[in-house]
């Protein structure tokens, strides 16, 4: 919350978490605040009171409901005796199916924080530039050693 008391709640966050913000950005995001809220504050109170995992639950329904459309529009196809027509309808079909399955994926992830960097590979990373510090560490030791004498 800001220090005005009104307060959205991703306000000053990035992709990559809290972003300080200045005291003059602060003052003018405050500014902004309490304009939106004299100019529409129900629209205010809504965004401020929303879950971003309503969202993304509301998303993850309506792929389900996608794909079990998609299942049927593919077992409707060789229902008809048509046969170019049919194929097309069960091709449009499947690609339903698979557009609705990674979207519901994609929104699933976002609810529940995954997506994220795996660990080991963190770990590899930061014992690789522990190991180069090392290197240069010991370079430049060596490097002083040549220069001060023998």
């Amino acid at each position: 919350m800001s220090p005005s008391g009104v307060g959205f709640p991703f306000a000053g966050l990035s992709l990559g978490g809290a972003v300080p913000l200045s005291d003059h950005e602060q003052r003018l995001l405050d500014q902004i605040e309490r304009a939106l809220y004299a100019e529409d504050p129900k629209f205010a109170s809504a965004v401020r009171s929303t879950d971003p995992q309503v969202h993304y639950k509301r998303r993850i329904w309506k792929a389900a409901i996608g794909f079990v459309l998609g299942l049927f529009v593919v077992m409707a196809g060789p229902i008809l005796n048509t046969m170019p027509i049919s194929i097309v309808i069960s091709v449009a079909g499947f690609l339903l199916m698979v557009f609705c399955c990674a979207w519901g994926l994609t929104s699933w992830k976002r609810m529940t924080g995954g997506g994220a960097e795996p660990e080991p590979k963190k770990r590899a990373d930061r014992t690789s530039k522990a190991a180069k510090a090392g290197l240069m560490e010991r370079l430049e030791e060596r490097w002083r050693r040549r220069h001060e004498g023998p």
